[in-house]
């Protein structure tokens, strides 16, 4: 049997009460998520949705998206952008929701996944998974406080164990979530092991709202294979978007990729950086994407330490152009010291 992937992540997936046109979506990602990286991807296009870096839902009705670090977005991105919120009180959390629904994003999406030390030691992100009644009542509440799509971003848990996992995917189902984001990793596990997509699978069999599979999709040969292997509606891709921006339009639109974009992409988001944050917020977000960039290249690390070392956007450009002249070797697929 043939299997076309470009076709099938073309169809429309409804989520809730609308529809998204392709089934591919930016994965939450704190620090690099941000306004000016999402921009950047939205030039390539290729993908269903975007989401917003982790937001704090105490601080989120308070923001100013105009001079806010996460809570921001350009208006052309809105009807496709989710605002991710990271929340123990469920009233905090739907108070954070309103707001969202409020500014016309496309939805908003609760963090059961971050395993950040400092996030679990507030009780938030996959620290809830340890409480699933109070997880489920957080869904709940959101789910009262507004109509527009309800998405849930949540991990295994805190044991290997797949039946952990389906029965919070049925928890959130039942609170009001219109789909699920799920990474099938224990929290405690940064990356260390494999994620184990069987459960993905599980998890989509339990539930019937869709379901996008996250964890280490990298090109067009793991796309496939995660939807083939484990039926889920779409796949939430994060680092390797950070290393390929165009990677959406690559496997949605059958974009070539050219060895000439990865120093075009480069330096499109350090100028972008530089008009949506002030000089220090620009060069540390550029240095987060960095890292994870530099994973292409076979000398990614001589990249790398010169980015960490600059203190300044205009040093930036230079040490890019230096870099890329003449092309650097580039790895067929990424430094996994990188992505860990």
């Amino acid at each position: 049997m043939t299997y076309n992937l470009a076709e099938y992540l073309r169809q429309p997936l409804k989520i809730g009460s609308r529809s998204i046109a392709k089934r591919l979506i930016l994965a939450p990602l704190t620090f690099l998520g941000n306004v000016a990286f999402r921009e950047l991807v939205s030039r390539y296009g290729g993908y269903g949705l975007l989401y917003t870096e982790m937001c704090s839902a105490k601080a989120v009705p308070h923001e100013n998206r105009f001079v806010s670090p996460c809570f921001r977005w350009r208006d052309e991105e809105r009807s496709r952008l989710v605002c991710q919120i990271f929340g123990a009180d469920p009233r905090e959390m739907a108070d954070a929701a309103r707001r969202i629904e409020d500014e016309g994003l496309f939805g908003v999406d609760i963090n059961f996944g971050c395993s950040n030390s400092a996030i679990c030691r507030r009780h938030c992100g996959a620290a809830l998974l340890k409480k699933p009644d109070l997880a489920a009542a957080i869904v709940a509440e959101v789910r009262r406080a507004v109509c527009f799509p309800l998405t849930v971003k949540f991990r295994t848990g805190w044991q290997d164990d797949a039946t952990i996992a389906i029965d919070l995917a049925a928890r959130f189902e039942d609170a009001g979530a219109d789909a699920l984001i799920f990474h099938p990793r224990v929290a405690p596990d940064r990356r260390s092991r494999p994620p184990k997509w069987a459960y993905i699978g599980r998890v989509k069999q339990a539930v019937n709202i869709p379901v996008f599979g996250n964890g280490d999709v990298f090109d067009r040969d793991d796309c496939r294979r995660m939807i083939l292997e484990t039926g889920c509606d779409g796949v939430a891709i994060g680092r390797m978007a950070v290393a390929r921006p165009w990677i959406f339009a690559e496997l949605a639109e059958n974009l070539q990729p050219e060895p000439d974009m990865f120093a075009d992409a480069a330096i499109q988001l350090a100028r972008l950086l530089e008009v949506h944050y002030d000089p220090v917020a620009a060069i540390k977000r550029f240095k987060r994407f960095a890292f994870y960039f530099s994973a292409n290249f076979r000398f990614g690390h001589t990249l790398y330490s010169k980015i960490l070392m600059t203190r300044r956007m205009d040093e930036v450009g230079i040490i890019l152009k230096r870099f890329f002249e003449p092309l650097p070797d580039i790895s067929a697929g990424p430094n996994m010291n990188y992505f860990r």
